[in-house]
């Protein structure tokens, strides 16, 4: 059979065509699961699972790994010890440096090394220019801040047995570190939260060398047969080389593993890191996006409603993965939250190689003293990766704030957007021409349908060269942007990781000559095949050629491009159609001599960190914020642009999946996230459509996007009563711009999710811990549960708390029980949208055709009276929207609040800052015209309607401002708007009540 390394010339286009068109019109029944690896395909996995049957079935078993005593020493909030690992039952050992770092933060980290390698060479096949050392460079890439070490750390108790740190910004942290056999208890006001190894799973594949099996010595005819002291120094060998293999292994994947046709070779052999973490008391885990399941993390060792295989981290290209499943994705954060009703605790798993999760639950035994209630259940977990370093973050909470915010100064938060970000964005596979864009954005005008984003795919390009356009079907690129820009709306461009392998494009030749490229593990530069054909990769982990890569955005490189262009990088797994997996060789070579073992999980990281740079550098003075959107990410990722869940299908059970993907998302640091809306996949019918842009409307990144064979499906060509329902959806985006806004700046500032959770937003609620089809929006008290059943037209909606709660389109009073569900009437036209009370958020009501278009609209205020009758507070963050200005000061945050004690409503700078000391700059002038245009009081009391006018302050100046008041009246709340109430958004200013 023809490989696409046979062949060339015409024959590497007709391949190519044959594959695109087999990808093309594979039938959507389901991924073809057998191109992605189970646990007892991948090695490492299967030895470590191996292991841990072992382990768990035997009552006699002592984990082999134990701290040398004299070995430990404590420091400045650092304990260092070496853990000797016993190898085999002759005693032998090796020597693994660990390092545990007590953090100002209130974090700890736990550190486990090799020791140097001896210092015989290991065996390198194929003159492989792979490093010999464990990978140990994930914290350049991932870490950010937050590893100050805690001074103030001591230890209180020590003795042969065990050695306790006390440590945490409040001292209320405790680490008891078991020193044999080696183990950790880490403890929060003195209650156990997390341990270590208690079930004995330690396991670091140590490095040995490779002893080959004495070939057979060749008998030459006459020769004497082997004598005894031959015979005796060849089982010698034989015997040297078992006792390198630990007991009860398979030997056979430790220098090389073949899976389909592909086989990686392994110079280093086996070096896998795998830790056993038990939540003590935790029922519900989450995190380790992404995956196509629930929120809250189920089981992986069988059973009823369980999964058979571990949750699997190793980005790939899924071609249209399956629902409830743990197999991987396209991206990986290996950070994991437990929260019950009194505490919140999390691990961070800093290993950017392939790795696994096991999880099972383990009920507590029965507690005589608690009138028969069963003690918690503790939830433990398995972790396995192929290489690297064991390298692991703890949190202890308490609360899930607590949690995400400590993450965040470890990892970073996310970017803070521009704002046409979270507009609609419209795209496709693919525009066919300049002509068919153009025609979009202005029927989308027709239909007064806002959008901020068109988006181009592939075929763009000429032949897909990236960074050129076809001159056939896109002759005026620039004319195309223009027209775009005169609406203020953006364009984006799709570039991904892999470069034309063909004559004459200037990319391609820079790209070789400058060794810029991915190598194999011969050393030479790495082919392979994707969209066009052969392809070389760019070694994003190299600062050359990462300075390289921005030189190609710049104007006068990448022509046809404007200062409204923005990026797109997909396939950046990388996805690699005649790789293994549909990826990389796990043998090739990057920067630094790193294996792409070592850094798979963060190959895609790198590229879009690259693209972030590029698109910020391509011109000087430019001052825009990137928007760059990738399908592969890593912890960290969030600092440099948004994600989507990938190539999902047009089936009611992808538009259920995607709420808790996206939630998921959010928990994990990487809140700026959505799920291609009407699925990428398919034709949906059009009650799924609208179902979908009800539901997309909700998600922090919100993108239509269809596969090249799916019908056009632009909002204005579903037809009535479809269209009017989906505009009506933008609109209610477009809407609540600025409360979006005003969570996205929150989450830039302490990790906040954009969309919250039930266990987020009401931890101390049980019942709420693993509901994930409904999710509060920031601070807003906005509480939305999309519907995603077909021919659904009523929704059951759990109310975690006592407050009051109101429709959020007419005002109803919902009769609400707290821990209950409530019914609410959905039909196709309605979202089910409910507005908690005591809260009030921001709008703009006046129907535009882009954000760039509201920039100067004023603000309606909308004030939920909470339970109580008499409170409520909010805030509104704004800014320009585009550049860096804010980090001078340049923006606008007021804290609004209704104190019915005080009889006002008034607004203050949410940070108290005096405005004296921000020098104003152009934007912040010219918003001295924009205003409080009128408030709107749910909830308001009876005392409203005795007067037509409230008096507002502001600035030294007083004036009245118009009431309208409705009583309440069938279920629906009493309400009052406040007209023209003209005091400038960026004052203080107070409006005294009735």
């Amino acid at each position: 059979m023809l490989t696409p390394g046979h062949m060339s010339g015409r024959w590497t286009s007709l391949f190519c065509l044959l594959s695109v068109l087999c990808a093309l019109f594979t039938p959507a029944v389901s991924v073809k699961e057998h191109d992605f690896k189970k646990c007892d395909q991948s090695g490492f996995c299967k030895r470590n699972r191996a292991f841990a049957d072992q382990a768990v079935a035997s009552s006699s078993w002592h984990s082999p790994y134990n701290v040398l005593p004299e070995s430990k020493s404590f420091k400045d909030g650092q304990l260092q010890a070496t853990i000797l690992k016993t190898i085999n039952d002759n005693g032998d050992t090796v020597r693994l440096p660990v390092t545990i770092s007590f953090l100002q933060s209130g974090l700890a980290r736990v550190t486990v090394d090799e020791e140097k390698r001896q210092k015989k060479e290991i065996e390198l096949r194929h003159d492989s220019k792979a490093r010999k050392e464990r990978y140990n460079e994930a914290e350049q890439w991932v870490i950010v801040g937050g590893l100050a070490l805690d001074k103030g750390a001591k230890v209180t108790y020590e003795d042969k047995s065990q050695i306790t740190v006390q440590y945490g910004p409040t001292s209320n942290f405790e680490a008891v570190i078991k020193l044999a056999p080696f183990g950790i208890e880490f403890k929060r006001d003195g209650k156990t939260q997390i341990k270590f190894n208690d079930r004995g799973l330690l396991n670091m594949e140590h490095w040995r060398p490779k002893i080959e099996p004495p070939p057979e010595p060749e008998k030459k005819e006459g020769e004497a047969e082997q004598t005894e002291e031959e015979k005796k120094e060849a089982e010698k060998k034989e015997e040297e080389r078992k006792a390198n293999e630990p007991k009860g292994e398979d030997e056979s994947t430790w220098w090389d593993e073949s899976f389909g046709s592909n086989t990686d070779t392994k110079p280093r052999g086996p070096e896998s890191v795998a830790l056993d973490i038990s939540f003590v008391g935790f029922e519900n885990v989450f995190g380790i996006p992404s995956h196509a399941g629930p929120l809250s993390l189920k089981e992986t060792r069988g059973g009823e409603g369980k999964y058979t295989e571990p949750y699997r981290m190793y980005n790939a290209d899924v071609f249209e993965y399956i629902l409830d499943s743990p197999m991987t994705l396209y991206g990986s954060i290996p950070f994991m939250q437990a929260h019950r009703k009194d505490s919140s605790v999390g691990v961070f798993w800093l290993n950017a190689a392939e790795t696994w999760v096991d999880i099972t639950k383990a009920a507590g035994s029965r507690n005589p003293l608690s009138l028969g209630t069963s003690s918690k259940t503790t939830t433990h977990t398995h972790w396995i990766s192929e290489s690297g370093l064991l390298d692991v973050f703890v949190f202890l909470g308490p609360r899930p704030e607590d949690i995400t915010r400590k993450y965040g100064e470890l990892t970073g938060f996310t970017a803070m957007p521009q704002e046409f970000a979270l507009g609609y964005h419209q795209c496709r596979w693919n525009y066919v021409s300049d002509e068919d864009v153009k025609d979009v954005d202005r029927k989308m005008d027709k239909f007064k349908i806002p959008y901020d984003v068109i988006w181009l795919d592939i075929e763009y390009t000429d032949e897909k060269k990236y960074f050129t356009w076809d001159s056939h079907s896109f002759p005026d690129p620039i004319g195309m942007g223009k027209q775009l820009d005169a609406h203020g709306r953006k364009l984006v461009t799709i570039i991904d990781p892999h470069i034309k392998n063909v004559d004459n494009y200037e990319v391609n030749s820079e790209l070789k000559s400058k060794e810029f490229a991915v190598k194999n593990k011969e050393g030479n530069i790495f082919e392979g095949w994707c969209w066009p054909g052969s392809s070389h990769w760019i070694d994003a982990f190299s600062p050359a050629a990462r300075e390289w890569w921005a030189s190609l955005f710049k104007y006068d490189r990448f022509k046809g491009t404007m200062e409204n262009t923005w990026i797109w990088n997909d396939m950046n797994e990388p996805s690699v159609f005649n790789g293994p997996e549909t990826t990389m060789p796990k043998d090739n070579i990057h920067y630094g001599g790193w294996e792409h073992r070592d850094v798979h999980n963060l190959n895609g990281m790198t590229f879009h960190n690259a693209t972030h740079h590029a698109v910020e550098s391509r011109k000087p003075g430019e001052h825009q914020r990137p928007f760059v959107l990738t399908r592969a990410f890593f912890a960290g990722s969030q600092r440099v642009g948004a994600m989507w869940t990938g190539d999902n299908q047009a089936e009611w059970g992808h538009l259920q999946a995607s709420i808790p993907m996206v939630l998921s998302q959010g928990i994990a640091g990487f809140p700026f996230s959505g799920a291609d809306v009407g699925g990428f996949f398919g034709n949906p019918e059009k009650e799924l459509q609208a179902r979908w842009y009800q539901a997309g409307a909700f998600y922090p990144f919100f993108r239509g996007h269809a596969h090249i064979d799916a019908r056009r499906r632009e909002p204005y060509l579903a037809g009535e009563p479809y269209t009017s329902i989906i505009t009506a959806a933008l609109r209610l985006r477009y809407s609540l711009l600025p409360s979006w806004y005003t969570a996205f700046r929150q989450a830039a500032v302490d990790g906040s999710p954009i969309i919250r959770p039930m266990f987020y937003t009401n931890p101390t609620e049980e019942a709420g811990l693993a509901i994930d089809d409904q999710f509060f929006v920031g601070n807003t008290g906005l509480l939305v549960k999309p519907i995603t059943e077909k021919d659904k037209n009523s929704v059951d909606i759990w109310i975690p708390d006592s407050e009051v709660y109101y429709d959020y389109f007419t005002y109803n009073t919902i009769p609400t029980v707290k821990g209950h569900k409530v019914t609410l009437d959905a039909p196709l036209h309605k979202i089910p949208l409910l507005m908690q009370g005591g809260h009030i958020f921001a709008r703009r009501d006046r129907p535009r055709r882009s954000s760039a278009l509201m920039k100067w609209d004023d603000y309606t205020l909308v004030v939920t009276i909470g339970r109580d009758g008499k409170s409520a507070e909010g805030d509104l963050y704004v800014d320009d929207g585009s550049s860096f200005d804010f980090q001078a000061g340049q923006y606008i945050h007021r804290k609004f609040v209704l104190d019915g004690a005080a009889g006002a409503i008034s607004s203050v700078d949410a940070e108290g800052r005096d405005p004296k000391t921000v020098k104003e700059g152009e934007w912040m002038a010219k918003m001295h015209d924009v205003t409080v245009d009128k408030i709107i009081v749910v909830g308001a009391p009876a005392s409203w309607s005795k007067s037509k006018e409230v008096t507002v302050e502001s600035e030294g100046k007083t004036w009245t401002a118009s009431v309208s008041y409705t009583p309440a009246a069938k279920g629906r709340a009493a309400f009052a708007v406040v007209k023209k109430v003209g005091a400038r958004i960026g004052a203080d200013w107070k409006l005294v009540l009735p």
